[in-house]
């Protein structure tokens, strides 16, 4: 059986928009390490390795799944451009929140059922746009954008319950918007686009916040 291997791009799946200037190390790798486990611990996610470190400049993280296995990835770029390690824990609990979910069978599901349809219609265009084709690459491209959504729910909530503060995750989008990366709001893009995006998390965020205090 041939293996799968699926790399899904997440939470910081940002198009470069403008030329970021040097940035000094927001966090040190080392903070890494105590973050995840502080993270994996309170979800109780078994198996859970440690977080990989690609030295890439785009500030990035994502899930990269193997059958049933899978990995965890953060760039160095993304450890640059956070300012704390609140935001970090954000942006990692936002990638368990994809673990947890279930996502990546979701997407393989999503993937397959995209396949099926293209076999049975072929190519169907509208506007001069292959919907089916652009559908199945979308499929694959990663999680949907209801899936973003949901992960960057759960990773609220899990960040403030392993007692950081649960604006994290906003002012991590906020950091890189500030680097000069934001998602962009194409129509085949699976991530909802970032000004979208922080209105819902900061309205999730407040909602956690007021369950904090009460």
């Amino acid at each position: 059986m041939k293996k799968i291997i699926l790399k899904i791009t997440s939470v910081a799946a940002l198009l470069l928009i403008m030329t970021a200037a040097p940035m000094q190390a927001g966090i040190r790798p080392e903070s890494v390490t105590v973050i995840w486990e502080n993270l994996t611990r309170t979800a109780t996610l078994a198996d859970a390795g440690p977080v990989n470190i690609d030295d890439k400049k785009e500030p990035n993280a994502w899930v990269s799944f193997s059958m049933n296995k899978y990995s965890v990835h953060a760039t160095t770029g993304l450890l640059n451009t956070l300012r704390n390690e609140d935001e970090l824990a954000g942006v990692l609990a936002h990638e368990i929140g994809h673990i947890k979910l279930g996502h990546y069978n979701e997407t393989i599901k999503r993937s397959f059922l995209w396949l099926l349809l293209y076999k049975a219609l072929g190519e169907k265009k509208v506007g001069g746009v292959d919907v089916l084709g652009a559908g199945m690459v979308l499929a694959e491209a990663g999680f949907s954008r209801e899936q973003e959504i949901e992960a960057d729910d759960y990773g609220v909530t899990l960040a403030a319950k392993a007692g950081y503060n649960p604006w994290g995750l906003y002012n991590a989008f906020q950091s890189m918007q500030k680097a000069g990366f934001q998602t962009s709001p194409s129509g085949f893009n699976s991530h909802p686009p970032t000004e979208r995006r922080l209105i819902h998390i900061r309205a999730t965020t407040e909602t956690v916040e007021k369950q904090l205090r009460n």
